[in-house]
């Protein structure tokens, strides 16, 4: 019996140090994610994303120094309710045609950078700059989808590869043959059709691809904002799963590393338990269509409004 109640203590005492450690783990992470809020803000609890519904503005860029880019690669509009502790995602097609009341026309993808010169332009230091080119994506994409957007969250594409590593993989049906190397950026792609797990990296890959070295088994935005959504919804899944208690500490190591969120860190802690167990059958995936008319993607009217509608119930249920 003393030998039992040892190896309980022991357990208990492990459990402690565990949680204690995720503790720690969660509130440096938080601090990064949170350091494009504003800290003099504070959030009456009749406001809070814990009763009221919230619609973020999801952004995804590729930092790597090879490519240099400035653009948001990854652009999606989430609307979170919390009575029904559901989501509505739609996905944007990088290259849209965004034809808008007050602002030029350019591709979906084009405006972040735009939005990031002319702040600098205006004397905005580095940290200044970035920080108001979200909210202008915010705020242009709101009147865009007609909803009010609350938030701005970006991650580079380091930090979805390294969550999906975090959670051991995640299993995908890759649609066709994907290889394409580029050794200018480091790029190497070389995945079979079939299903399959896939890395961190090779996730990215899938969702990235465009199309072959020698041009064929083209891939289109619309293709890639599908794989997007299969491959989001898988993450959600292990996330919800018991299987990822062990590994929370590295997908928290992980998402506090790659992304910045301009939410108070409260909210935050409200948005995590809140919707703490969320799962694929929760989130409604909307990747919107088009038709190809070079340059640009041209969305289909129709579909549009209905991606309209459902975000904006979300926000009204």
């Amino acid at each position: 019996m003393r030998r039992l109640m040892i190896v309980v203590l022991l357990l208990i005492i492990g459990g402690l140090g565990y949680a204690g450690y995720l503790y720690k783990v969660s509130k440096d992470a938080l601090k990064d994610i949170t350091t494009d809020a504003d800290p003099t803000v504070e959030v009456a609890p009749s406001e809070s994303v814990k009763v009221k519904p919230v619609a973020i503005m999801l952004l995804g860029f590729d930092t790597r120094k090879e490519t240099g880019s400035l653009n948001s690669d990854v652009m999606m509009v989430a609307a979170f309710n919390p009575k029904t502790k559901s989501a509505t995602v739609v996905s944007i097609p990088r290259d849209s045609k965004i034809e808008l009341d007050g602002y030029k026309v350019h591709k979906a993808n084009a405006y972040y950078a735009r939005f990031l010169t002319a702040a600098k332009s205006d004397g905005l230091d580095k940290k200044s700059a970035e920080r108001q080119a979200k909210q202008d994506m915010r705020k242009m994409f709101g009147e865009f989808f007609d909803i009010p957007l609350n938030y701005t969250a970006t991650i580079n594409f380091q930090g979805f590869a390294d969550v999906v590593d975090a959670l051991g993989g995640v299993n995908v049906n890759v649609d066709m043959d994907m290889h394409y190397v580029d050794h200018a950026d480091g790029t190497n792609i070389d995945l079979t059709k079939g299903p399959q797990k896939l890395n961190g990296d090779d996730a990215l890959d899938f969702v990235r691809y465009r199309k072959s070295n020698d041009g064929k088994n083209m891939s289109s935005d619309f293709d890639r904002n599908q794989r997007e959504s299969q491959v989001l919804g898988e993450i959600a899944d292990k996330l919800k799963s018991l299987s990822s208690v062990t590994k929370i500490a590295g997908v928290i190591r992980a998402v506090g590393n790659n992304m910045r969120m301009d939410i108070p860190s409260g909210e935050v802690e409200n948005m995590i338990s809140t919707y703490f167990g969320i799962g694929r059958e929760d989130i409604t995936f909307i990747p919107l269509e088009g038709s190809w008319k070079s340059p640009y993607v041209r969305l289909d009217e129709n579909k549009l409004q209905a991606a309209k509608e459902a975000l904006q119930a979300k926000l009204a249920e």
